[in-house]
């Protein structure tokens, strides 16, 4: 496979507080900010933005204040008209595509990296649309050699890029960075310090990046979601029957099997999976999912191959 050549990723930008109750994110940005790190990289070879993302929920460590941000992203949404009725985070949604968008265009960030926590024992994952976006690829194979404290995992939601719903789809390339295990509305220093290197050591391939180096292809590992998975519930009421059974309880990306206990129901029977195929459990009793009913997520674990790459700094 032969080498291939991207343009320089001259403008970037990390966000935090899209869910105002996930602090690593919030933290982290404002640590940047207040070292005045939202200005020209200290090598000089790429801009760097800072964005508090949902100012609102932060100051109230709410998730959202009306609607989930990072559900507000979609074409639809963003070219919504704006009344005075219309969810702060709407609004929000658009002031973000005008400063790090517009989505779809060649004025969009060329990266664009979105701070998550999760509540589920997750270690630090990139989700991303696309499993053919090289540079995500790359970055990614860089943060598994680089961070020796954590595991670093790959998730794909198979969406047509153009029907993406969250913030780093306003990028030209973009993923989130979902780290966990963490309480909503808390701080971890191990989850923090994890985040932080995890977020330095992006930024350096970057730079290594735009100053020519030739990153050679391989493989990566990525997970992509097939389905997700409802919590038993009362047919009436619509409250949830059963927990996640403690032998699946904080045991993400470990495989489950057809017949595994899946949930602990409240009355004490366990519920087996009932799956035609061995999946990977991950985002296992997601605090923030329940109001989406999800109680966990599985996904299929494969191989893609990821070609050399350099950037062409003469495009």
């Amino acid at each position: 496979m032969s080498t291939v050549s991207f343009p320089a990723l001259s403008r970037v930008a990390v966000c935090g507080g899209t869910h105002g109750n996930e602090l690593s994110g919030v933290y982290l940005v404002r640590e940047y900010l207040r070292r005045k790190r939202n200005q020209r990289n200290a090598q000089e070879s790429f801009t760097l933005m800072m964005v508090m993302s949902n100012p609102r929920a932060v100051q109230q460590c709410r998730r959202y204040t009306e609607t989930d941000l990072n559900r507000c992203f979609t074409r639809a949404t963003l070219s919504t008209p704006i009344s005075d009725k219309t969810p702060y985070e709407i609004v929000r949604s658009q002031e973000l595509n005008g400063l790090l968008g517009p989505k779809g265009s060649p004025e969009a960030m060329d990266l664009v990296c979105d701070l998550h926590n999760t509540t589920a024992n997750m270690g630090l994952c990139f989700i991303s649309f696309s499993d053919s976006d090289w540079i995500c690829l790359h970055i990614y194979r860089h943060l598994q050699r680089e961070l020796a404290t954590i595991p670093v995992r790959y998730i794909h939601f198979d969406t047509p890029k153009n029907e993406a719903y969250s913030l780093e789809s306003v990028g030209k390339h973009g993923f989130a960075m979902e780290i966990g295990p963490q309480p909503h509305g808390s701080v971890r220093s191990n989850i923090f310090v994890a985040i932080q290197e995890g977020v330095e050591q992006m930024l350096e391939w970057i730079h290594l990046f735009n100053s020519g180096t030739q990153f050679e292809g391989g493989s990566v590992e990525v997970f992509t979601l097939v389905k997700n998975i409802d919590y038993p519930r009362d047919p009436e009421t619509r409250a949830i029957t059963a927990a996640i059974h403690p032998d699946l309880q904080d045991r993400d990306f470990c495989l489950l099997h057809p017949g595994d206990p899946l949930f602990l129901s409240f009355s004490g029977e366990t519920l087996r999976y009932k799956g035609k195929e061995p999946l990977y459990p991950f985002f296992v009793n997601e605090c923030a999912y329940y109001e989406k009913g999800i109680a966990l997520s599985l996904a299929r674990r494969r191989r893609v191959v990821i070609p050399s790459i350099q950037c062409d700094r003469d495009r």
